[in-house]
């Protein structure tokens, strides 16, 4: 009793330290409620480090989750929740440097008792996919128009025609946020908010829908969103002028120049606290700077304006096009999964093997006589290596697959027997250990994998030029060269330059001594000792996926002795 009255009362602790930092901060004395409301929402989303999750990456993991196959009214508890923000995280902390690296603990904590407090106020535990997916994607980092385009594709029909009562709901559950940090009476939900944004009921489209919410002021209810954006901006936007009010040398953020007092500029703390002196008035207009220019670059601005060199009125977003289509949800990404993204590997494997099987028909029929027998095995040893990568590459994604769906087995919400017997609860924590260790096993072999693929194209490209050069070039002209092929990487949006030596990096040294410079050995047999690496390669990651796949099995026995176990003990007691 007394174990579970403190750990009720560190998660009363946890859930409001939260809201106590914020008041700390004071935003309150901010007599606007649009910046008051964007710099609250701001402090929440700093303090949980969704600015370091781009949208791109939140809109990934929402696929990964399984929650782009879920009807938007289902509800998930909180565990499984907790489990969602668990990946967000870990998997933020893989793409930052190590000396950025965050408190994965901490922001998980902070951020599902925000959402909890937020979307389930009546203590449910449980929360909607809609309303969950709304909140990420609006607090999240990125670019506001690739938010909406989001929001836009959950909205909208199959035609690309926003559906009004799903804007309506996405403006429910959006407006939520406002009322979470005490501003609901400035931008709570009403019934007429849906009205507001688009008086006139008609066909909206994505641009139109992007031009409404992007205008300028854009609709009251949301107002507070692009300011939220244009904060985060400015936070280090440096303006070396002094300030009419607290005589401050420089200001930093926004700054803030009357209309009609001539050479009066305030920071950004003294315009939203109000303040004023000399004949200056809050009544009077203030014109919002998020940039500091000199005036010889406002001189040099004004005579390109002047002359037609600088464009006026330019476009708040490039125009989309306006069938309907739904890049926001990846589905043309790389998905081991997707049956079509394995058909389209082995097509291009086998179109790899194709080509290489016609330039070697052509380069015997250029050969002398008594090279022919040793052309046709060194052909006949190749195709056999390009089907034995194949082979290897459809078990190894067979494999990722599964663990896959182990995973998502595990993940699965715990019963209430188990919930309610803590001897099972500590073999369920155990196990989300291990199935956090399977899913970083699982992206390791999906990075060999990547490297497989490229060593592969560099094979296949060194296999090309050795083909389609002179038959009595010198061996060492064909080892030695080092002409820097551009090889597309699957896993960055790049295309960088890789050497031969770069593609074969990793898989061995007797293939990188065969194809280093100046060592005067024959390619062919060079390129046969490559492949029997690269199989050895191959064979060997299968063994250890055999062997993580027996884990997992073993776990999951462990796991299903100790239910029984946990449940004749209840029994008993």
């Amino acid at each position: 009793m007394i174990e579970e009255g403190s750990k009720r009362g560190k998660a009363m602790v946890e859930k409001r330290q939260l809201f106590m930092e914020m008041r700390a901060q004071n935003f309150d004395v901010i007599r606007l409620s649009t910046y008051r409301t964007a710099c609250k929402l701001r402090f929440v989303q700093k303090r949980c480090n969704l600015h370091l999750v781009d949208v791109w990456n939140m809109i990934e993991a929402f696929r990964d989750s399984g929650l782009n196959t879920l009807d938007h009214n289902a509800e998930i508890n909180v565990s499984r929740l907790e489990t969602i923000l668990s990946s967000i995280y870990y998997q933020l902390n893989k793409r930052l440097p190590t000396t950025h690296q965050i408190n994965v603990e901490q922001s998980i904590g902070l951020l599902l008792n925000f959402m909890v407090a937020t979307y389930d106020s009546e203590g449910h535990g449980k929360l909607t996919v809609f309303s969950m997916k709304a909140m990420l994607a609006t607090m999240c980092g990125g670019k506001i128009v690739d938010k909406l385009r989001y929001v836009f594709s959950q909205i909208s029909d199959s035609s690309g025609v926003m559906v009004f009562a799903k804007f309506d709901q996405f403006l429910r559950e959006v407006l939520k946020l406002p009322t979470a940090v005490f501003e609901g009476p400035s931008f709570g939900y009403t019934e007429h908010s849906v009205r507001t944004c688009f008086p006139q009921q008609k066909k909206i489209l994505l641009n139109t829908f992007l031009d409404v919410l992007m205008a300028d002021p854009p609709p009251q209810c949301l107002v507070w969103l692009p300011l939220m954006h244009r904060l985060a901006n400015v936070e280090n936007v440096f303006h070396p002028v002094e300030c009419s009010y607290c005589r401050s040398e420089s200001m930093m953020g926004f700054r803030y120049r009357c209309q009609q007092c001539h050479g009066y500029q305030l920071c950004q703390s003294c315009f939203w606290r109000g303040h004023a002196n000399g004949p200056h008035s809050n009544q009077h207009q203030m014109k919002e700077h998020s940039s500091w220019k000199s005036p010889a670059k406002k001189l040099s601005h004004a005579i390109s304006k002047s002359l037609g060199c600088v464009p006026i009125g330019e476009p708040p977003h490039p125009v989309f096009p306006e069938q309907a289509e739904r890049p926001q949800e990846l589905t043309h990404t790389v998905v081991l999964e997707s049956p079509s993204r394995l058909d389209e590997e082995h097509r291009l494997i086998a179109r790899y093997a194709a080509r290489l099987a016609a330039e070697a028909g052509n380069s015997t029929q250029q050969c002398p006589p008594t090279d022919l027998s040793f052309n046709f095995d060194a052909n006949k040893q190749q195709r056999q290596l390009i089907a034995e990568l194949e082979n290897k590459n459809r078990e190894i994604l067979q494999e990722i697959q599964r663990l896959r769906l182990e995973h998502e087995q595990a993940s699965q919400p715990t019963p209430e027997k188990a919930q309610q017997n803590p001897t099972l609860l500590a073999e369920l924590r155990l196990l989300r250990h291990r199935k956090d260790e399977l899913e970083r096993r699982m992206s390791a072999l999906q990075e060999s994998r990547r490297e497989l693929m490229v060593q592969l194209e560099g094979l296949m490209r060194l296999l090309k030029s050795q083909s389609g050069g002179s038959p009595h070039s010198s061996p060492s002209h064909g080892a030695g060269c080092s002409m820097p092929m551009p090889i597309r990487s699957t896993s960055a949006g790049s295309t960088p330059t890789h050497t031969p030596q770069d593609c074969l990096a990793g898989v061995g040294g007797d293939v990188l001594e065969a194809f280093a410079q100046g060592v005067p050995r024959n390619l062919r047999n060079d390129l046969l000792v490559a492949a029997d690496s690269i199989t050895n390669t191959m064979s060997s990651l299968v063994k250890e996926l055999h062997s993580v796949d027996d884990g997992a099995e073993e776990e999951e026995t462990n796991m299903r002795n100790g239910g029984d176990r946990g449940t004749v003990r209840a029994q008993k007691h």
